[in-house]
């Protein structure tokens, strides 16, 4: 007997092959057959006539780490299941909460702020140890574990700003390799944030050849997205082909309207990679606007010695001057890792007028949240470099702001299209949900977006090529068993949806909209979403492990 039978549904199966109607039959969460089950028993049934049944989302490109430890996180996280996404992949960008050094463990915490929401007990200090945490409490749907360059380099070093010695160095290999002992899918870097902005690429060569006998990844933010963006998109693809791993491209981008046009070209450096050989790939966020902490403005020198040191800097006067000449003035180029080099000047390239806050720490400043920098500064009778200073010093540097202008705009996504419609492609959020402030559009109706309006609406391609770029293609990317597709023995991670439609309702300014079309998801078997409400008392989630042999 099946738990469930899922009938009569369109199967897209997560191949990219066309569709069928067929039957769904679930047992101990798992897909136990496909095909005719309309004489099998089964203890429930669900009528998808009608409807589209597909694998569960995979979102290649999550900033949840610091809130699936949390006991509310099945609340604050539940627009993620909402819109059918079954699994997380953690620890992009360079951030992740582990490993911990008590020595630096501080510099850490301020250096992950604006990821964080309740607070969190310092319950663990290696990889597995926090892996073992989620565990123990529970996950609302599957965690994907990558660990992070920057908490490497933090636990060896804090924010100091200079290359590392070979012991160093040697130490985070170790803890590297030791973090995919314990179950880490890869690697990731956050080469435009500090700590990572202060490696030069011989560093993150020679740790990430510590992935190649665990099969891990190699993902990054790269340097840098407008002036240097041939250079650091060469950079990570170097990574992957000098060590023979896979390497990701995180959220291709190009910054700024006067960098659309090479959108093409980093097309074309991917593409000829492949045909060397060079296991390379990257991911995309369908939206236009791009959401992370307002520190990113400043040039790196600015950021040696960490957050309280960037403070120390925007309390003297002279040091407040220099760092508005550089944003005003500096032109970034390459090499950019260099101290005083920058690699991406992120308010030249987008402009004032196009950053605005989406969170900050003190209620003090809550109604400053959905505004623009440059409407900060009128209100206070400043400019937009002065606003903004003002507001990180006020909020010890825990603020975040939404920079549109990534590879298009309102008025023209021709840039952004020509990324989402690439076959090696996956779909992303890189939303970040805390429960605090405004979050990016994509926390709500990223998945569905791309289902409804750039597949059904555009015919950017099929829908079944847009459940590929969801599931089979993230799954395949970071090495994931019996996830991905709709097949026999796969676990049971369903999402039930109406193509005719499933729509993104968000905007940029009212972005909490819950999307429409998103019918039932099931999470390794367990129904966690139905009707368009959200079960966030259920935890019925896997920390998964690489290497394992169900993960």
């Amino acid at each position: 007997m099946f738990d469930l039978v899922i009938e009569g549904g369109r199967l897209v199966d997560g191949s990219g092959q066309p569709s069928r109607v067929g039957d769904l039959g679930i047992t101990a969460g798992r897909i136990a057959a496909i095909g005719d089950l309309a004489s099998a028993d089964a203890a429930e049934r669900l009528d998808a006539g009608g409807l589209m049944v597909a694998p569960g989302f995979i979102d290649i490109h999550s900033h949840s780490d610091f809130l699936v430890p949390a006991e509310e996180h099945g609340e604050i996280l539940a627009p993620f299941l909402g819109q059918g996404i079954t699994t997380i992949v953690t620890g992009n960008c360079g951030y992740s909460p582990a490993p911990v050094n008590p020595a630096t463990a501080d510099e850490l915490d301020s250096y992950t702020t604006f990821l964080r929401g309740p607070d969190l007990p310092r319950a663990w200090d290696s990889f597995g140890a926090y892996l073992s945490y989620l565990d123990n409490s529970g996950v609302a749907m599957n965690v994907v574990p990558l660990v992070a360059h920057g908490a490497l380099r933090i636990h060896e070093v804090g924010f100091q700003g200079r290359q590392l010695e070979p012991e160093e160095q040697a130490r985070m290999k170790r803890n590297l390799e030791q973090s995919l002992e314990e179950g880490a899918f890869g690697l990731s870097s956050g080469l435009l944030y500090a700590p990572g902005i202060f490696a030069p690429p011989e560093e993150i060569e020679a740790l990430a050849a510590g992935l190649k006998r665990y099969d891990g990844i190699y993902t990054s933010h790269i340097r840098g997205s407008s002036e240097t963006l041939l250079s650091a998109t060469k950079e990570v693809i170097r990574v992957g082909e000098l060590n023979e791993l896979a390497c990701q491209h995180s959220h291709i981008e190009a910054f700024g309207k006067p960098f659309w046009p090479k959108i093409d070209a980093i097309i074309e450096l991917h593409e000829r990679a492949r045909e060397r050989g060079v296991d390379t790939g990257f991911d995309v966020i369908p939206y236009v606007a791009a959401n992370t902490t307002l520190l990113a403005i400043f040039p790196p020198w600015a950021l040696a010695g960490g957050v309280e040191a960037l403070l120390d800097r925007l309390r003297d006067p002279d040091q407040r001057a220099r760092i508005r000449r550089s944003i005003d003035e500096d032109i970034p180029g390459w090499p950019c890792w260099i101290p005083g080099a920058w690699p991406h000047n992120l308010a030249e390239a987008t402009g004032w007028d196009n950053i605005s806050l989406l969170w900050v720490e003190s209620e003090a400043n809550k109604g400053l949240e959905g505004k623009s920098i440059p409407q900060v500064a009128a209100e206070r009778g400043t400019d937009p470099f002065e606003a903004a200073a003002d507001l990180v010093l006020e909020e010890n540097g825990h603020a975040m702001a939404l920079y549109v202008g990534v590879s298009g705009d309102l008025e023209d996504d021709t840039g952004l299209r020509k990324l989402l419609a690439h076959p090696w492609a996956s779909i992303e959020t890189d939303a970040i949900l805390t429960g605090r402030g405004v979050p990016h559009p994509a926390a709500y109706g990223a998945f569905p977006r791309v289902l409804g309006h750039f597949a059904r609406d555009l015919g950017l391609f099929s829908i079944e090529e847009a459940v590929r770029k969801m599931t089979s293609l993230p799954a395949d990317r970071l090495g994931l068993h019996g996830r991905g597709r709709l097949e026999e023995g796969y676990a049971a991670d369903v999402v039930v949806f109406n193509a005719d439609n499933v729509a993104d309702r968000t905007s940029y300014q009212d972005p909490t909209a819950a999307p429409t079309g998103i019918e039932r998801v099931l999470v390794n078997g367990q129904v966690a979403v139905q009707g368009g409400t959200v079960d966030t008392r259920l935890r019925a989630g896997t920390v998964l492990r690489h290497r394992a042999s169900d993960n």
